[in-house]
């Protein structure tokens, strides 16, 4: 005879320039255009975070907000450290991206930064979804690496509902 036991899961919705950490399994979502999200799973701990940034390089007047990648990877892997995970340990899947059809291409210039960040930080990348013309509605469950990515032909103001409630 087996016996289901509930598990805690504490859900969280990013919006743009915040991150997530946690040291027990949450459900972490974001809707993406050109943002990219970067998820980091401890395969040993079964624990991990996410964040959610929009530009790849923080600007001239030395701004340390996680809006900006280079600021966002280190600080997510910072917190998993301080969590009890090793570098080692985690892998990482890479989200977003998308081309406005602006000039700029901050999609394409945000997943360079995830990439070259984690590749310096050694971190392996496992999984990308990236790139394209299409949004993305993302949940991500930190105690098992899932992911469940939805596409949508443009992301609306109803898309950003949030997860701040606790489920049993």
């Amino acid at each position: 005879m087996t016996t289901n036991t509930a598990v805690d899961v504490y859900r969280h919705h990013l919006i743009p320039g915040q991150l997530f950490a946690c040291g027990e399994q949450a459900m972490v979502s974001a809707v993406l255009g050109t943002c990219v999200a970067v998820c980091l799973h401890d395969r040993r701990l079964k624990i991990g975070g996410m964040n959610h940034y929009l530009y790849p390089k923080s600007g001239f007047f030395g701004s340390s907000s996680n809006e900006y990648g280079d600021v966002a990877i280190p600080a997510l892997i910072d917190k998993l450290l301080r969590l009890g995970s090793r570098v080692q340990d985690l892998e990482a899947q890479i989200f977003g991206g998308g081309d406005n059809g602006l000039r700029h291409n901050t999609g394409e210039k945000n997943v360079k930064m995830a990439r070259k960040l984690l590749k310096k930080n050694g971190v392996a990348v496992v999984s990308e979804d990236v790139g394209g013309f299409k949004g993305r509605r993302l949940i991500f469950h930190t105690g098992t690496n899932e992911t469940l990515v939805m596409k949508t032909h443009r992301v609306r103001r109803g898309d950003y509902y949030p997860y701040r409630e606790r489920l049993t």
